[in-house]
Formats: structure tokens, C-alpha cells, sequence
């Protein structure tokens, strides 16, 4: 268990700080630059480290239902982290500043034209979320030791790529990459591995 107080806070930011980040946004200049976040927060009994999880709106016109970290695209002018902190407080109402980024991960191309950057924060007082119902159907609080088990995660293949495609179990549902493989990145970098994951699939449902 990581418990949700200073030093946890503490070792997160220290293995960010550690991880060797991969940028590929000079090499991928005709993606669209997005961000998602990796809010951390406590559990839902209080004592674990979590982070928040969402399910997408049913009536958004991409990815509708889906699961997915709080995020969105770059507006125009805006760096990686303050879309992120812009996209957490429009979705969920959780007003951060930068003081509270830990640090950030591997930018990860999209089949549908995005360069993802995942921004870690620490969102130290959550009572006050409240998802935004045109954006957001559910938010849920994972525990870090969900996802640090052994089958968390699973890789297949699909006949339409020779790439593995990352699954991650939650609950009853498998929920599949870019989601997956930026949390599984985050799992790696908590374990003090530098994994990169851009070579991960996404099914195809996903490509469009």
C-alpha cells in the first residue's frame, strides 16, 4: 500500500524526476499535441494512493463511453502541463497549479492523430470533484496497488498489426492503449523501470 501523505508524494515525484522522459514532438510535427493527467488523490477509504480514472460522456462526439484519464487537446499557445491543468479543472473542477506537478512521461502518438503527453499531479484536496456532465459520465479512484498487480495488465495480438496490444483489467472491463499503456508506463516508473511504451497498440476501434 501506498499510503496518501508527504512522503509518498515525495518518492512519486523522486522516480518522475528519475525517469528519462521521451519527447517525439519534433519528429511528429503533423500530430495534433494533446495531454492527459495522472491525478493522484487518496483511495476511496482514504488510506491508498489512487489516481482518477473517467468514463467519457455518452454524447461526445469522439470515443464516446470510453474510459479515459482527464484530458484533451492543446489549445493554442499552451504547453503539455497547462492544458493538463486546464482540461482536470474543466472536466472534474479541480483547480491545480504547477506547484502541484510531479512530472511528466513518454508522449505517446496516437493512431488517430494526437501526441499524447501524460502529466503527473498531486491533487492533495479532492472532496470537491465534480464532473462535468456534458464531458464526463463517472470519475473512479484506482489504487496504485491495482494496477502494481501482476495481472493487471495483458498483451494480445490483432491480425491488423504487428504490434502487442496492451490491456488493462479493471473491474469487468478491459480497458485498452492510449489509456492503458500511459498507466502502464506510470506502474513501470513507480517500480523504477524506464519502459517505454509508444510500441503498444491500440485496437482498432481506436484508430479513427
Amino acid at each position: 500500500m501506498r499510503s496518501f501523505d508527504d512522503a509518498t508524494r515525495r518518492n512519486i515525484a523522486a522516480a518522475c524526476a528519475a525517469f528519462a522522459r521521451l519527447s517525439d514532438a519534433a519528429d511528429a510535427p503533423a500530430l495534433k499535441r494533446a495531454a492527459v493527467v495522472l491525478a493522484l488523490t487518496a483511495s476511496s477509504d482514504g488510506d491508498d494512493t489512487a489516481f482518477l480514472l473517467t468514463k467519457r460522456a455518452p454524447t461526445l462526439r469522439a470515443h464516446r463511453g470510453q474510459w479515459a484519464l482527464p484530458g484533451g487537446r492543446c489549445d493554442a499557445g499552451e504547453t503539455p502541463v497547462v492544458a493538463a491543468l486546464r482540461e482536470l479543472d474543466e472536466e472534474l473542477a479541480l483547480k491545480l497549479t504547477s506547484d502541484a506537478v510531479l512530472g511528466t512521461l513518454d508522449d505517446y502518438p496516437t493512431r488517430s492523430g494526437y501526441l499524447i503527453t501524460p502529466v503527473v499531479v498531486w491533487a492533495a484536496d479532492s472532496a470537491a470533484i465534480r464532473p462535468n456532465p456534458d464531458e464526463v459520465a463517472s470519475v473512479h479512484r484506482i489504487a496504485l496497488a491495482t494496477i502494481e498487480r501482476d495481472e493487471a495488465f495483458d498483451f494480445t495480438a490483432i491480425p491488423e498489426s504487428t504490434r502487442r496490444v496492451i490491456r488493462f483489467h479493471h473491474q469487468m472491463s478491459l480497458i485498452h492503449a492510449p489509456t492503458a499503456a500511459l498507466i502502464y508506463q506510470f506502474r513501470e516508473v513507480l517500480a523504477g523501470r524506464h519502459t517505454r511504451v509508444t510500441d503498444l497498440e491500440q485496437p482498432v476501434f481506436a484508430w479513427q
